[in-house]
């Protein structure tokens, strides 16, 4: 089984690439992708996966950070104008946009794979310096880059979907593909889990593309898992006073720009904690309309973030606590919006050890990093997924593709070796899965 996945993903290296490529093409940001999920959608459908999509994968009040109607139905024109799935976009409209195949093999464990497909809002190079520009697959659509290589995790999600269909005859359980939205900002997977999507999984796994920077990465195609991820709570704090003159009757106005000030200030001053790490930014503060008018509303974006779940609920509760006064110092009025969420993520050792085993065993093209975990960076709304199957005694693990990238993520120069990374991806996730659903996990 191992050696024909091997010679299956092998020969669909073009068929990846030109996958991933398409979705860098016409990049759509989070809960925008109605192109790309109609799309994954129809592919699943084609293979034939028991499909699932729009709102029988998200559930409609957990989604988190959403754009205005108006955004929505402008992105859905511009999906249908780009070659959207007709079928399926008429499913995923109004930002209902996850996606998943379902794979059903008889008695057995259930795995659950994750592919984020969402891009960044973030204008992508246009010098011939950079290989999408030069090659003609930058993206078209303005503001909408995958600067993070969530493009090369959808193909990735489709070249094992079409693997494990191809090998089923050697399952034994269920296999669930996620394609999942709006993961930057850590806003996507909360509505999947809501759903009751991973009740009752006992394996969920996912992949990052991620650059090497070592020897050990060099000399390495994956690690078998990540960790030491932030917990983060993203915000959108809302405050709302009364305008008036600043110069004939400044008495009669309450200062919503006053209060959010106040708030900022404060914020930057949350006592540290001993026993975790901990952040808090504002990135953005909008007010006002004139120098000579008190300001009757302001917008102010922010997170915190925490090496644990428990430091993250810590400076949540501060910053609540901060704005909560600060509006009543100033006596205006306060709406918090969750704007995003994310728990610390953990790999589970015994996957981890699974995954090298495979790998080192029976994959020949496969290299396995001599550190197992590796540090996360920011903040991943996968833990979400991770956390819901650990709760309930399963195990999870994300797994770091490495190769070379143009830049670090979130960076409008970004791009990565595809032809070198897609495949070694595939073979990974769908001889973990083989392995998983076999029945032969004496490795954990």
């Amino acid at each position: 089984m191992y050696a024909r996945i091997e010679e299956l993903a092998d020969r669909m290296t073009e068929k990846l690439v030109s996958c991933r490529r398409d979705f860098h093409k016409y990049a759509e940001s989070g809960w925008f992708e109605m192109r790309t999920a109609s799309l994954i959608a129809r592919r699943l459908t084609d293979m034939g996966y028991e499909v699932l999509a729009g709102r029988d994968v998200c559930q409609d009040e957990s989604r988190m950070g959403l754009p205005s109607d108006e955004e929505l139905e402008k992105n859905c024109i511009r999906a249908k104008e780009q070659g959207a799935d007709m079928e399926f976009l008429e499913k995923v409209k109004g930002g209902f946009t996850g996606v998943m195949g379902i794979l059903r093999c008889g008695e057995g464990p259930t795995v659950a794979l994750r592919f984020d497909i969402d891009a960044l809002g973030v204008v992508e190079d246009a010098s011939p310096e950079h290989r999408p520009f030069r090659e003609g697959f930058s993206s078209v659509n303005p503001g909408m880059m995958h600067a993070c290589g969530h493009d090369g995790h959808a193909a990735i999600g489709l070249g094992v979907a079409e693997i494990l269909m191809a090998v089923q005859d050697g399952l034994q359980g269920t296999v669930k593909i996620i394609f999942q939205p709006a993961e930057e900002g850590v806003r996507g997977a909360k509505s999947i889990v809501d759903k009751g999507h991973l009740d009752g999984v006992d394996y969920v796994l996912a992949c990052h593309v991620t650059g090497r920077e070592s020897d050990e990465d060099r000399s390495s195609d994956i690690t078998a898992g990540s960790g030491g991820s932030l917990a983060t709570s993203k915000m959108d704090a809302f405050y709302f006073g009364k305008s008036a003159h600043a110069g004939s009757n400044p008495q009669d106005g309450r200062n919503a720009l006053a209060a959010a000030v106040t708030a900022v200030q404060n914020l930057l001053a949350i006592p540290r904690n001993s026993k975790s790490d901990t952040r808090v930014n504002v990135g953005t503060l909008h007010a006002g309309s004139g120098r000579n008018v008190i300001p009757e509303s302001a917008k102010m974006e922010l997170e915190v973030r925490g090496k644990t779940s428990e430091g993250n609920i810590y400076m949540e509760q501060w910053a609540r606590r901060i704005l909560r006064t600060a509006a009543e110092m100033h006596d205006c009025t306060l709406e918090v919006k969750k704007m995003g969420e994310a728990f610390l993520l953990e790999s589970d050792q015994g996957l981890m050890e699974l995954i090298r085993d495979v790998c080192e065993k029976d994959l020949k093209t496969v290299r396995v990093h001599p550190r197992l975990r590796r540090e996360a960076d920011g903040s991943e709304d996968f833990s979400y997924m991770m956390k819901r199957v650990q709760d309930q005694g399963g195990q999870a693990s994300m797994l770091r593709i490495l190769t070379e990238t143009a830049a670090v993520g979130h960076n409008r120069r970004f791009d990565f070796d595809d032809r070198d990374a897609l495949p070694k991806a595939v073979k990974a996730l769908s001889a973990v899965t083989c392995r998983l659903l076999s029945g032969d996990r004496a490795s954990q």
